[in-house]
């Protein structure tokens, strides 16, 4: 009976259709190699503040970064303090993030935010981890992106969906729950690697292990990758 293939149409949930092998060992390779193909990691999203990088970062779920700079070059402009989100018209906030999608669900947890944010912090974004995650909108992923590019304190590893797709198909990991990817990442890096970590992997995902059709020819990780053999197979 010949090897099922995955879809070329779908491909992202290959990883629980086919035993991917722990691939662990093999961390400190692949992690060197990634850096040298992408040293110079930076945030997309633009801001000043903590304050603008929380919004923003909220902002940019099920969207992209581009898509959220375009929204916030104005947005900043309207909103400087949490003041002015948390005493901002709900209707005309919803207008302001329209093109951002799910415009009305993030308007509404971006000024309950901000009010929580006046009356319990004093205006000023919390430092802490449970701080952070108590604010209707923000989970692990926001609250690492905010401690670490807002103030330098490096936590955890934010897990968005380029990160769980190739941290899962390199063997990193075989969990789907991102708390759970976050805590296996960290057992297999270096604490100042952490946030780099996030950044890279994210570029490489974009860039090259795409969720339909993965670049796995010029991977430069495909030699250490299981998962390429079953991709380039199936090409």
């Amino acid at each position: 009976m010949p090897e099922k293939k995955p879809k070329k149409s779908d491909t992202e949930n290959f990883v629980s259709e086919y035993n991917i092998p722990d691939n662990r060992h093999n961390f400190d390779r692949i992690w060197t190699l990634l850096k040298e193909e992408y040293p110079d990691v930076k945030p997309s999203l633009n801001y000043n503040n903590p304050l603008e990088l929380l919004v923003a970062t909220v902002l940019s779920a099920q969207s992209t970064d581009v898509q959220i700079n375009r929204v916030t070059d104005k947005l900043f402009k309207k909103y400087r303090t949490a003041e002015d989100y948390a005493s901002a018209d709900l209707r005309e906030l919803e207008n302001d993030l329209y093109s951002t999608g799910f415009y009305k669900s993030k308007a509404k947890n971006i000024k309950t935010a901000a009010q929580m944010i006046v009356e319990k912090y004093n205006g000023e974004v919390p430092k802490t981890m449970q701080e952070l995650i108590s604010l209707p909108g923000v989970g692990r992923k926001t609250a690492n992106i905010v401690l670490a590019r807002g103030f330098g304190v490096v936590e955890g590893i934010a897990v968005d969906t380029h990160v769980k797709r190739v941290s899962r198909r390199l063997g990193l990991t075989k969990n789907s729950d991102p708390a759970k990817i976050e805590q296996d990442l960290i057992s297999l890096a270096r604490k100042e690697d952490l946030d780099s970590i996030s950044m890279t992997l994210i570029y490489h995902g974009r860039k090259i292990c795409q969720a339909r059709r993965p670049k796995c020819k010029i991977c430069v990780v495909k030699d250490l990758c299981p998962s390429s053999i079953i991709f380039i197979g199936s090409s």
